[in-house]
């Protein structure tokens, strides 16, 4: 009850500038912190999360392996033959899920609108590298590749599959990669920082060789429904206790369930793959699709904490050795706005990892 109650508090502070916050907080399955506030934010309101979907498209892959549905090492082309072309008959799941696969651009004309069509376009392009040598941030193209080898698999799109995993934890409504339209009318709207065009512009110059500046995330294209019901395994539409309980789930147990059985977790949640980002710069400790490493400190920091964060200031991540499993949304799309994110994931971390 006293984290409950330091968080509210900080994050009443912090709606005074960031409009609205929700964060969620489970430990060993069971939810210690979930609190919002801002007008018309409630526990139950959706958030465009950017990037921290990504945890959920990877959480597919990794459960259906669990599973026995897919295989990491297993070549693509097996269940996805048009992916062999230009030398990437031997890409693996591995290889997406580490985003070392080599395919991180968007076509140059790409839309939203045109996404069931990319798939096809990866099938054929030639990798900027051969798979597995090399790695880069594949920022939209991780969940279009990870939704289309979970389609070959199954036969379902990933929106689907996610549904029916995540059922059994009671949080099918809570994280989408498409918005269903009688969902709508819980969409908080996002809202952009004054002053932050030049970092927009900024963002797009960096990116400009995997996404046409059309595709880069803006509130006035986020809050319009219509492109959030467009599927998109590389971000999410959801609530911050949704992915939180998703990622207690995937650690642990969590109102008896478990998405994956517990030798899985270190193999899913260990180091797969260190490089060096060839676009970014940094140098990237990846799991397998997630990121090691809490938001603010380091892989070596705090190892054994994995997740990822989005554009606009939201985050998820858990941490194996604590339990823990953490969550932040917000109203404010700032694209340089992780300090909330950083200052509410480490109040945290010190007093539950």
């Amino acid at each position: 009850m006293e984290l409950q109650q330091t968080v509210q508090k900080r994050i009443d502070e912090l709606a005074e500038t960031e409009l609205g916050l929700q964060v969620a907080v489970y430990r060993h399955g069971e939810l210690l912190v979930d609190a919002v506030a801002g007008d018309g934010v409630t526990s139950e309101t959706l958030y465009y999360a950017a990037s921290t979907g990504k945890g959920a498209s990877a959480t597919v892959a990794n459960v259906l392996v669990d599973r026995g549905v897919l295989d990491y090492d297993q070549p693509i082309v097996e269940i996805w033959p048009e992916f062999g072309a230009h030398g990437k008959d031997r890409a693996t799941l591995r290889h997406v899920l580490t985003h070392s696969v080599g395919l991180p651009a968007l076509p140059p004309d790409a839309t939203h609108e045109s996404f069931p069509t990319i798939p096809a376009y990866l099938a054929a392009a030639e990798p900027w590298w051969e798979p597995g040598t090399k790695m880069t941030y594949h920022a939209e193209t991780f969940g279009l590749l990870v939704g289309e080898i979970v389609r070959r698999a199954t036969g379902r799109s990933i929106s689907d599959v996610l549904r029916e995993l995540v059922a059994p934890l009671g949080i099918e409504n809570d994280v989408f990669f498409a918005l269903p339209p009688d969902q709508r009318d819980r969409l908080m709207p996002l809202v952009e920082p004054e002053g932050a065009e030049e970092t927009f512009q900024m963002l797009a110059g960096m990116f400009s060789k995997v996404m046409p500046p059309a595709m880069q995330p803006r509130a006035a294209g986020l809050n319009r429904p219509e492109q959030l019901a467009i599927e998109d395994p590389s971000s999410a539409i959801l609530t911050a206790r949704g992915i939180a309980k998703l990622y207690a789930g995937l650690i642990g147990e969590v109102d008896g369930v478990r998405l994956v059985r517990p030798q899985a977790v270190p193999v899913i949640t260990g180091p797969a793959l260190v490089a060096q980002d060839e676009l970014l710069g940094n140098t990237a400790t990846m799991a397998l699709g997630y990121a090691i490493g809490r938001l603010g400190s380091t892989a070596e920091e705090s190892p054994a904490t994995f997740g990822w964060p989005g554009m606009g200031g939201s985050i998820a991540w858990a941490d194996t050795r604590s339990g823990v499993a953490f969550a932040l949304t917000r109203t404010l799309f700032d694209p340089t706005g992780s300090a909330s994110a950083v200052e509410i994931g480490n109040l945290v971390a010190k007093a539950l990892c």
